[in-house]
């Protein structure tokens, strides 16, 4: 790995660990996302806990997480394989975010963001399938298993270069979500727009 891939990687990370949740809920006088509804500081706790504008900040703030250190290693001339690093960098910031214990959302709105930079068109199909799966079967953490899992599809259709490095991600993705996996085997993972009941972990 070059010097300038292992800096970007360092910075993916420490930029990945500012949990925008956490930090625009403190803003909106909201309770701690890591403490309050299903306990996981993303936009989908943030909007059940706290309404549609904390919300979309906190998702917009975790996909540019995702898209910068991105971006700007693709800008670079960093080679695929390392952008592949930079990106799981940020993830992984976003999941064990230095800054706030180590305790980090689920990353989906930062792998989004990280894989924005291989082309509008990929982005687009990515919104679409999280859409659809949605729409159909109202499980948000489904939508974005299925959409993970068709992103390295997808990837090669577009710009099979960066296949292997989007690969990287969707595993990370996955395995994140085991717990997710096991309630949506058991038939108790909570939909969308459904009120949660207390006890009960969620996305």
């Amino acid at each position: 790995m070059t010097v300038l891939a292992a800096f970007m990687c360092i910075f993916a990370y420490l930029l990945g660990s500012v949990s925008s949740a956490v930090l625009i809920s403190h803003l909106f006088a909201l309770p701690d996302p890591r403490q309050a509804g299903s306990k996981n500081p993303g936009a989908t706790n943030v909007l059940r806990i706290g309404g549609k504008l904390p919300a979309a900040m906190v998702l917009a703030f975790d996909i540019l997480k995702g898209t910068i250190p991105v971006w700007g290693a693709y800008f670079m001339g960093i080679d695929p394989i390392h952008l592949g690093l930079v990106a799981v960098s940020a993830c992984l910031g976003h999941i064990f975010p230095l800054f706030f214990g180590f305790k980090g959302g689920k990353a989906v709105a930062t792998a989004f963001g990280a894989l924005l930079p291989i082309g509008l068109s990929l982005g687009g199909l990515l919104i679409v399938t999280w859409a659809v799966v949605v729409a159909i079967t109202r499980y948000s953490s489904l939508a974005a298993l299925v959409t993970v899992s068709l992103a390295p599809l997808y990837t090669w259709l577009i710009k099979p270069l960066y296949t292997f490095p989007v690969t990287f991600l969707t595993v990370l993705i996955i395995i994140r979500h085991h717990a997710n996996i096991v309630r949506l085997l058991k038939g108790t993972e909570p939909k969308v727009g459904k009120k949660k009941v207390k006890k009960a972990p969620e996305e």
